[in-house]
């Protein structure tokens, strides 16, 4: 933790309070109309809209339903990027608020619609005031839960488009309290990989096991054996995580099935880690079915790679954070949790940065049917891009 006395509120911090209020009407709206991955039309236009009538420049159908926004200020040709992602989740909300999800199934269960409004809440601000050289480029992307917004974004030439010498985000965090700002140096979250393995044999009846090959059994053996792997055969001082979440065979009590389904993830934060992860699951896999008289096979896919900031961008983040609110805090340890963001990261030098969202002593987590972003957060979040961006553009 950095500290110092809580500084006298700055005009920016001034004027992002007052600009708060109207950004959560736009929340509540968000929240209450939520689209999934690659379907968010009706956000990307509310989005397109305001930030017209804001007089920023705006360019859309980026990486299918992303929006970039454009402000300038100077003549430095130097420019850093501010995103926030848009999408909901296939989820059934159950948080009782009178803006609830009017779309059954589909619900704002991980606070995007909070980095929205963060992100137009900060955009409003720099076009009034636009005190900063160069240029900001405002990304709103789509899909970031599981279908890669981040990378449809690239290559769809954002960085060529709307070039970036840094890069940050925000997430909200309900472990921490509203409006905390931390981050740390290097790897803060973790990358995203999923299996599915398929053991097959010749199956029979389930009294003459001998005139068969037991899936089942053998499916256990891969379970049990799988979750040794990072235990035994990873270096104790990595970290990653293995863990088989599904298990599906069989549809009566006396038969064993022909084929057995096990499905899970690998979360790591070493790219040799988890090569390593990778082709010691698929000899074990592969050993473990001949042994049992089956065959066997893997599929193993590497979703989103570890989120990785950059030093000096972290540090950047906490200073900020210090100058606006008096305390930052480091973080010790990234979570195993993945996010897009990471494919941006590996383009430009940047930073991702939670954003406290805690409400009372607890708050339900991400990705929960009750979830609600803490509107308490908006005004902290929306602060620190709107730093970030006079601060790394300073005329």
């Amino acid at each position: 933790m950095t500290s110092q006395p809580a500084p006298t509120p700055s005009p920016l911090l001034s004027r992002i309070n007052e600009l708060a209020a109207g950004m959560r009407e736009v929340r509540h709206d968000l929240h209450r109309h939520p689209e999934l991955a690659y379907g968010e039309k009706r956000t990307a236009a509310l989005v397109a809209k305001l930030l017209r009538e804001w007089g920023i420049e705006v360019h859309e159908g980026i990486g299918k339903t992303g929006v970039v926004g454009v402000i300038g200020a100077g003549s430095a040709d130097r420019a850093i990027g501010l995103r926030a992602d848009m999408d909901a989740l296939p989820i059934h909300e159950t948080s009782g608020a009178p803006y609830a999800s009017v779309h059954p199934g589909v619900a704002h269960s991980c606070g995007h619609d909070g980095h929205t409004a963060m992100l137009l809440c900060a955009a409003r601000y720099l076009a009034e005031t636009r005190r900063f050289d160069g240029r900001v480029h405002l990304l709103f992307q789509p899909a970031e839960e599981g279908l890669a917004g981040a990378k449809a974004m690239i290559e769809d030439g954002l960085f060529e488009r709307f070039p970036c010498a840094e890069v940050y985000a925000l997430h909200n965090w309900p472990t921490l309290p509203a409006g905390t700002i931390a981050t740390r140096a290097g790897p803060i979250m973790g990358a995203s990989d999923r299996f599915t393995i398929r053991v097959r044999g010749t199956g029979g009846h389930a009294a003459m096991p001998h005139l068969a090959s037991d899936t089942v059994l053998c499916a256990a053996q891969i379970v049990t054996g799988a979750h040794t792997l990072i235990a035994r055969r990873i270096d104790p001082a990595a970290t990653a995580v293995l863990s088989i979440t599904r298990i599906e065979g069989g549809s009566s009590h006396n038969v064993l099935p022909p084929e057995v389904l096990l499905a899970g993830t690998v979360r790591s934060f070493d790219p040799a880690v988890q090569e390593k992860i990778e082709a010691t699951l698929r000899e074990w896999v592969d050993l473990t079915a001949k042994a049992a008289g089956c065959s066997a096979s893997l599929e193993y896919v590497r979703v989103y790679p570890a989120t990785v900031n950059d030093p000096a961008c972290a540090q950047h983040a906490l200073d900020a954070a210090t100058a606006l609110f008096g305390k930052a805090l480091r973080v010790d340890s990234p979570t195993g949790t993945a996010e897009d963001f990471s494919f941006m990261l590996q383009r430009v030098p940047g930073a991702y940065i939670w954003v406290g969202s805690r409400k009372g002593q607890s708050s339900p987590s991400l990705h929960h049917p009750s979830f609600d972003f803490n509107d308490e957060a908006l005004p902290a979040g929306a602060a620190l891009l709107a730093s970030l961006a006079e601060r790394r553009l300073a005329a």
